[in-house]
């Protein structure tokens, strides 16, 4: 990073206090900008300090990371929490921090993680963007018909702080997530993992979970090339879920609102994961869409092979989104709402819907 995306603003002033992450105003330059801070990196922050702050993202027009970030509090030296654990994340940067692993020796769930002997047939749901978690909850939930849990399992393909996510607040508080857990170089999670297998296991075996998500943090990479996307993680995903005795539920990539030829359609990164790159079959779930619409989609599945790797399940997903919409749970994806991209939410529901048909 060079050194012209590192620059010391004031904070001015705090807009969002939030488990892992502050939300701030910052004055830079003589202006006012948005910053985050994370806490459990950085320490707290209050109204004058000075801090050094990442400009990178700002100053390349990104987008779901397109805010400053705290680099380093020049003000007062930070207290962080003491977890205790010997697992470390961020591991050899200069924000490496130590975290209670569920499955370590020292941590309480240890001898319930050993425990795991497979996923039991239990469905797993795995998306590509974040978004996709919104539309999946809620209407896994809608269709449970009663009390089931869902836990959220975030990857660290792109956001690594859990705590960025207000998405995921706002479905936690309304009861549509019931646990989260962060793998890899993720972090902020209600449980620490150190891989995505043991963080399933942590699902079942501690969470409790009747079913999981699993889906990477806000931010998504992409290259316009082949393989060179964040996303392409849905793959092996897939094949690890099925690997510990799951049900792998893909969600497929769906849109005819995007100006992009590659993503119109099914998505250019759905047709290389489900098309290619996975070993094992999975039943696809599709909502129930306008014939013309339907025929593209369908012929678009034949043609990159997915109709031959995989199998289709049609379901009415329809109630299900609608319940996103009365709980007010607002999301966008690629900044387009469930009004000008309905297709993209409702195919996001519809493996929320299958998921649920598939509980014991």
């Amino acid at each position: 990073m060079s050194l012209q995306h590192r620059k010391i603003g004031r904070v001015t002033a705090l807009k969002e206090r939030q488990a892992g992450a502050t939300t701030l105003e910052v004055e830079l330059n003589g202006q006012r900008a948005n910053a985050v801070n994370y806490d459990p990196l950085t320490g707290s922050v209050e109204i004058g300090d000075s801090v050094l702050l990442n400009t990178t993202a700002v100053e390349l027009g990104l987008g779901t990371g397109g805010v400053h970030f705290v680099a380093h509090n020049l003000t007062r030296m930070p207290e962080l929490p003491q977890s205790g654990g010997h697992i470390m994340k961020l591991r050899y940067t200069a924000h490496q921090f130590n975290v209670l692993a569920a499955e370590e020796e020292e941590s309480p769930y240890h001898s319930a993680v050993r425990r795991f002997e497979g996923l039991k047939g239990m469905p797993v749901m795995l998306g590509t963007l974040h978004s996709m978690i919104a539309p999946a909850a809620v209407a896994f939930k809608h269709e449970a018909g009663r009390p089931r849990r869902l836990v959220y399992l975030m990857t660290d393909s792109a956001a690594l702080p859990l705590g960025l996510s207000r998405l995921v607040r706002t479905l936690r508080d309304a009861g549509f997530l019931d646990a989260t857990i962060t793998v890899g170089q993720a972090f902020g999670g209600e449980y620490e993992c150190v891989n995505l297998h043991s963080g399933l296991a942590t699902a079942r075996q501690v969470c409790r979970a009747d079913a999981v998500i699993v889906a990477p943090g806000p931010g998504h990479v992409g290259t316009g090339t082949k393989y060179g996307f964040s996303g392409i993680e849905q793959a092996y995903c897939i094949d690890a879920v099925d690997c510990l005795g799951g049900v792998p539920l893909p969600i497929l990539r769906v849109s005819y609102a995007d100006h992009r030829h590659r993503h119109r359609g099914v998505s250019h990164h759905s047709q290389t994961i489900l098309g290619e790159l996975t070993k094992t079959r999975t039943t696809i779930a599709l909502p129930r869409l306008e014939d013309t619409v339907y025929r593209l989609l369908m012929r678009q599945l034949k043609e990159c092979g997915i109709l031959a790797r995989h199998d289709v399940w049609e379901v009415e997903a329809d109630a299900a989104l609608r319940r996103m919409t009365e709980a007010r749970v607002h999301v966008t994806s690629m900044g387009r709402s469930l009004e000008e991209d309905p297709e993209f939410f409702l195919t996001c529901a519809a493996a929320g819907v299958y998921a649920a048909e598939r509980l014991p």
